[in-house]
C-alpha cells in the first residue's frame, strides 16, 4: 500500500527527472530539484514570480500536506525567495486533471542581476505532516484543476 513519497509527472517521464530525497536519516526535508533551466529575472515592481517545474508530484494520506519551504542558503546566495513563503501541496493536488498535480516553486529574485537555475539543482525541499480540522469542519467541495484552483468559484 502507498502511504506517501513522489512520482514523476506525465511528459516528464523521459526527462531524467530525480525523485526527491532526503540526505541524512534526521533530515525533515526531501530536497526537490529543477527539471528543467530557468532565468528567475531580478525583481522589479510587477514583476510575477517565476515558476520553476520540478516534474514531480507527491501523494500521501488524507489527512497529510506537503510544504514546500525554500533551501536556507537560496535567499543569501541566489538571491531567491518563494514568492508564497510556505507553498502548500494538498491531497487532492495529486493528479489533477489540469497539470497531473505538476509541483513548481515560485520564485522572487532579490539580485540586482538575472539568476539562472540550472536543471538538477536542488531548489527547495519538501516536508510531509499531518494536518487537524476544527470540530465544525464540513469541506466537502471536491478539487476541479491545478495551481491555485482550490478558491475558484465555478
Amino acid at each position: 500500500m502507498k502511504r506517501r513519497g513522489f512520482e514523476i509527472c506525465k511528459g516528464y517521464e523521459e526527462k531524467d527527472i530525480h525523485l526527491p530525497e532526503r540526505k541524512t536519516k534526521y533530515s525533515a526535508g526531501y530536497d526537490i530539484e529543477a527539471a528543467e533551466d530557468v532565468v528567475i529575472p531580478s525583481f522589479h515592481k510587477g514583476v510575477n514570480p517565476t515558476l520553476i517545474p520540478t516534474g514531480i508530484k507527491a501523494y500521501m494520506e488524507d489527512d497529510e500536506v506537503l510544504y514546500l519551504y525554500n533551501r536556507s542558503s537560496n535567499p543569501k546566495k541566489k538571491g531567491l525567495v518563494l514568492a508564497n513563503s510556505v507553498g502548500v501541496i494538498d491531497k487532492d493536488y495529486y493528479g489533477n486533471p489540469d497539470n497531473d498535480g505538476h509541483i513548481m516553486f515560485a520564485f522572487y529574485n532579490i539580485k540586482e542581476e538575472d539568476i539562472t537555475v540550472k536543471k538538477g539543482e536542488a531548489i527547495g525541499q519538501g516536508v510531509f505532516s499531518k494536518y487537524l480540522v476544527s470540530d465544525d469542519d464540513n469541506a466537502g467541495g471536491e478539487r476541479t484543476g491545478g495551481f491555485g484552483s482550490t478558491d475558484s468559484k465555478k
